[in-house]
């Protein structure tokens, strides 16, 4: 048994999920297909979300472009498919109800609600179209399979009901085939929640590590794990085999084309990981794999941009790292705010944390009561891993707020010019 996972950049359109349907039917064995939500839609559900809760109203205009956009995805794949049409226009109903009623206090536990939505309606188009194809597939709510506990936005796998779940619905029907949606996990009281913003590597991982399949494989628009994003750099060099130990460094930093949960579920079973492209399935990719196999210290880049750099002090300017700093941090918990970077000096520590501009006041509201806080925004987190003074001089431009050098990596935090 192989698990394949689909982003939304290579299920962007009617094209994505065709090529999509001819890659799985390559596939002889047992399958297990997750897929993102098509394109952009996260995005666009999340500004929806956001605009909703902030207004207190829903705009039927961005709804109903959404909406357009996944029937027109539809139409393209299966033209005037009456069941298909259907479910979308029912799906679209209730996203509407979900937002209208909004009973919710938290805005964590709505966003959720909302935003599972684009991985639910993307995976039941694309099943309509491989069974259209003749392909016995069983598509499956993978908020019944991962249990997670109510952290939402972030939600933690509960791994002793989740591995009872799914090995009792896949191991037990007829089906070669299965497919199901990426990023999501559901409470055990059925409410959604989400495993963290491009989650669907790790529900891959997830159901690999469980099923103890023969390989992971993630499909991307990208030809491997490259030394850069080919979207920023000209000409970055493919990385064919890395490690578990590389993958996991990369991915921590911000390499966006592993989520940083993924490796873990994966090595504790041995299970390889195979990035591939999406456009060209016969080139070779890269593979991840042992941490006994050497790594070719290449130079890779790796830029984090939209960051808040926040500069705080106590009012007294008396500095006990320890009290402080666990301060601090229950502070950034409390808010769901993961730290990419930290520096202190003698009375004030200076923490780099990726900008959420709906947690971002609540947050400055918090630490202003005790500390005093200056803040940056629209600053970049460059990391060079396995630097050279030469690729440092190639990339980093612009004002240095911070920068952290150890063996291995660079950080830079920069406002760009």
């Amino acid at each position: 048994m192989l698990v394949y996972k689909f982003g939304g950049s290579s299920i962007k359109n009617a094209a994505g999920i065709k090529n999509l349907g001819t890659i799985v039917r390559s596939q002889e064995g047992e399958l297990v297909v997750v897929v993102s939500a098509l394109g952009k839609t996260t995005n666009a559900l999340e500004q929806l979300c956001f605009n909703s809760w902030e207004k207190g109203q829903l705009s039927l205009e961005d709804l109903n472009a959404i909406k357009a956009f996944h029937m027109a995805v539809a139409d393209d794949l299966l033209p005037g498919h009456p069941g298909l049409s259907e479910t979308i226009t029912n799906d679209f109903s209730a996203l509407q109800q979900t937002i209208k009623d909004n009973r919710y206090d938290d805005y964590d536990v709505f966003y959720d609600q909302v935003v599972s939505w684009g991985e639910i309606i993307s995976s039941k188009i694309i099943h309509t179209y491989l069974t259209s194809l003749g392909l016995s597939v069983q598509w499956l709510d993978i908020s019944r399979l991962i249990t997670t506990d109510e952290n939402f936005r972030s939600a933690r796998v509960d791994w002793d009901r989740t591995k009872a779940q799914v090995r009792q619905t896949i191991h037990f029907r007829n089906y070669k085939m299965y497919l199901t949606q990426g990023f999501l996990g559901g409470t055990s009281n059925l409410m959604k929640t989400t495993l963290g913003r491009e989650g669907s590597d790790y529900t891959a991982a997830i159901l690999g590590n469980i099923l103890q399949v023969e390989k992971v494989v993630i499909w991307k628009d990208v030809p491997g794990v490259m030394s850069a994003d080919p979207h920023q750099f000209s000409n970055p060099e493919l990385l064919p085999e890395i490690s578990y130990q590389e993958a996991i460094e990369l991915a921590f930093f911000g390499a966006k084309v592993i989520h940083p949960k993924t490796i873990k579920p994966l090595q504790n079973k041995n299970i390889p990981l195979l990035v591939k492209c999406f456009d060209f399935p016969e080139h070779p990719g890269t593979l991840i794999r042992t941490d006994r196999i050497p790594d070719l210290h290449v130079p890779s880049y790796i830029i984090k941009k939209d960051q808040l750099l926040l500069s705080i002090s106590p009012r007294d300017f008396s500095f006990a790292i320890d009290d402080q700093l666990g301060h601090i941090f229950s502070i950034l918990n409390r808010h769901k705010v993961r730290v990419n970077i930290i520096q202190n000096s003698a009375i004030s520590v200076s923490i780099c944390v990726d900008q959420d501009r709906y947690k971002k006041n609540g947050l400055l509201q918090d630490l202003q009561q005790d500390y005093i806080v200056y803040y940056n925004t629209g600053v970049e987190l460059i990391t060079i891993r396995h630097y050279t003074q030469e690729s440092i001089d190639r990339i980093i431009h612009g004002n240095i707020l911070i920068e952290q050098r150890t063996r291995s990596n660079a950080h830079f935090v920069i406002k760009p010019d």
